[in-house]
């Protein structure tokens, strides 16, 4: 009878190693909000939770890893949230736009709101779509819309006729490029207050969140790092942003606000929008 039971404590503790060791694939794009996940994953603190950091090259293509069943766990904002609540829970708060998300283009809004037409890239699949109809909203824009849907990187490389009025809707890091091209901005989430955007990591409703505790203390050891010494965390991580220089990381950081710590006025607000921040790692 003791060796039975002896035997089944250990298949007991051997199935918990086996449980506690399975690897979850992360999707994580290249928006400066995520810097304290890629620093993470430098310092290795990812590999100690079991979590691997599978990088894109945008918000949809996060999504669609997920739907293919390729990652249980993803960072976007709460607009790509919101048609999967059914299938994932929000379970650590990032970070809240603060101009990171932006319009650009080459006119002024004065004559794009006296334009015939004008072509629009953006992802159309991501929180892209959301500011654009709040811009369009807003400034009373008119004009028919000529979508161009592609992923921040690939519409980065393209070459624009400054001629044809146009609009841009990106965010950081991307806006460098777009802006080295001749655009600029003319409106963003630092401008409109209203317009809430924020950043959080999301996980498959059947993972367990365990997995995940240790993961918040190294985020937020991570932000702290980062605030206390913007150099060295460029430094560190300088190959997830390859088109910024430390001058151009230190800027975007002003253009997020951190909520790793959220107020109660933003727990508030969040669930006012439908986010569920039930299952928050505090």
């Amino acid at each position: 009878m003791k060796k039975i039971l002896i035997i089944f404590i250990f298949s007991i503790f051997f199935i918990g190693c086996q449980e506690k060791q399975k690897e979850i694939n992360l999707a994580v794009n290249e928006w400066i909000g995520y810097a304290p996940l890629f620093y993470a994953n430098e310092k290795g603190w990812l590999t100690q939770e079991n979590i691997k950091l599978i990088r894109t090259v945008s918000l949809a293509e996060s999504i669609k890893l997920y739907k293919n069943g390729l990652v249980k766990a993803f960072t976007s904002t709460q607009y790509e949230y919101l048609p999967l609540k059914n299938q994932v829970k929000p379970i650590l708060l990032l970070d809240k736009s603060y101009g990171g998300d932006m319009i650009l283009s080459n006119t002024s809004i004065e004559k794009l709101k006296k334009a015939k037409k004008i072509d629009v890239y953006l992802e159309i699949d991501s929180v892209n779509s959301l500011l654009l109809s709040y811009f369009i909203k807003e400034y009373h824009i008119l004009a028919k819309l000529n979508f161009i849907n592609g992923d921040q990187e690939k519409l980065s490389q393209k070459s624009y006729d400054l001629s044809k009025p146009t609009i841009i809707v990106t965010y950081t890091p991307y806006d460098i490029i777009f802006q080295s091209k001749g655009f600029k901005i003319i409106s963003s989430t630092k401008n409109d207050t209203n317009l809430l955007v924020i950043d959080a990591l999301f996980i498959d409703k059947n993972l367990n969140t365990n997995q995940f505790i240790s993961l918040k203390k190294h985020l937020d050891k991570a932000i702290k790092e980062i605030n206390q010494n913007p150099k060295q965390a460029y430094d560190l991580i300088e190959n997830y942003y390859p088109t910024y220089s430390y001058k151009d990381f230190k800027e975007a950081l002003g253009y997020i606000k951190w909520i790793n710590n959220p107020s109660k006025e933003l727990i508030k607000e969040l669930n006012q929008i439908n986010f569920d921040t039930k299952e928050l790692i505090k």
